[in-house]
């Protein structure tokens, strides 16, 4: 219980509700906060509602700041309205933008406690002025807290390493849904960041090797019509299907053979601990907090970014040798089960906001 045997109100503040991992992990959180506890609502600064419906299954109250395609200054003035109206107890900001705007307006308006997010490797959030503001930071990489501490001098009391988490009863395997040709999936925004054209490249050199091989890549983003100009230019319709982003990516992992990554930066992605809970072994690129997740050689196999030979190597290696494919994917879930459960995320964020929320400033 809290000081007051009342529950804390909490307001978890992100920019939108598109597909993303940190919109995934909001929800996540949110559906599984302990209300004797906390009392919480979501607070969205602009539209894009691709997972609002998971939110409301989940029983989430959304406050919509504002509807429209940008974060408006309205937006942000209808977040300092209700920061001074309803003060919430701890506000919990989550991507850039709230990140900066959250911390600012929430200490104008004397909220409590402010904990903020960091779960990108160089989000553009002021972080080396504003991280004051945060009575705890709360980030899911220790690659993460490194940064922090090297290049924004954060005090490092102040941050909190939660490693990202699953729900493996919701991610499964599912052996007789795995397609018969051998496939490859990618699930994620169409972004710089995820190096779409050289993830492209990697496949077509694997499918002239191994030309029954099929590859689905399920998102959208900028990148959308080179990919589909790559596509046609060098007849691969018939290996590589560009999909639309969903809610639930749980049938495009059940058919794959081996799920793949080949991003230039990342942070701790979220789909690939779902990949390692549905069984499936990781190909992905040796940045960011991968490294973290994917055991090199036991859970999957680790390159080096924009080297797209690489990348078709270890994908070849794979899907062709099922002796070493097959445990893999074995001892990938069981690492989820061990690090990554829901519980675990749950309680030990319960614990840091109750600590932030006792430790407040008067």
């Amino acid at each position: 219980m809290t000081d007051s045997n009342n529950p804390i109100t909490i307001a978890v503040l992100l920019q939108d509700l598109e597909f993303g991992g940190t919109q995934q992990y909001a929800i996540r959180l949110l559906k599984h906060l302990d209300r004797t506890r906390f009392l919480p609502e979501l607070w969205v600064l602009r539209g894009g509602d691709d997972m609002a419906p998971l939110a409301a299954e989940a029983g989430i109250n959304v406050v919509w700041l504002s509807k429209s395609k940008q974060v408006t200054p309205l937006a942000i003035a209808h977040l300092a309205w209700r920061l001074l109206r309803q003060r919430p107890q701890i506000l919990y900001t989550l991507t850039a933008v709230p990140n900066i705007w959250g911390r600012i307006l929430g200490a104008l308006a004397r909220v409590p406690t402010v904990v903020s997010g960091y779960r990108s490797l160089m989000p553009r959030q002021l972080e080396r002025s504003l991280w004051r503001l945060s009575n705890k930071i709360i980030c899911n990489a220790e690659i993460l807290k490194e940064i922090m501490i090297r290049r924004f001098a954060v005090a490092p009391a102040r941050i909190a390493v939660i490693p990202n988490a699953v729900d493996a009863a919701w991610f499964h395997p599912q052996p007789a849904a795995q397609d018969p040709q051998p496939t490859v999936v990618f699930v994620g925004r169409l972004v710089v960041e995820k190096d779409p054209m050289n993830l492209l490249e990697a496949f077509r050199l694997v499918a002239a090797r191994l030309p029954q091989a099929q590859f689905e890549v399920v998102g959208d983003g900028p990148f959308k019509p080179e990919m589909e100009a790559f596509i046609q230019s060098n007849a691969l319709k018939s290996n590589i299907k560009l999909l639309p982003a969903t809610a639930d990516i749980r049938p495009a992992l059940s058919r794959a053979w081996v799920f793949v990554l080949a991003s230039a930066s990342e942070a701790s992605p979220n789909v690939i601990i779902e990949a390692m809970a549905a069984g499936l072994p990781v190909v992905a690129t040796r940045v960011g907090g991968i490294p973290e997740l994917v055991v090199d050689g036991m859970t999957g196999l680790l390159v080096e970014p924009h080297n797209p030979a690489s990348l078709a190597e270890a994908i070849i290696t794979l899907l062709t040798d099922e002796t070493r494919r097959r445990p893999m994917g074995e001892r990938g879930r069981q690492r989820i089960l061990t690090h990554h459960s829901i519980q675990s995320m749950i309680r030990q964020t319960e614990q840091t906001l109750l600590e932030a929320f006792r430790r407040r400033s008067p």
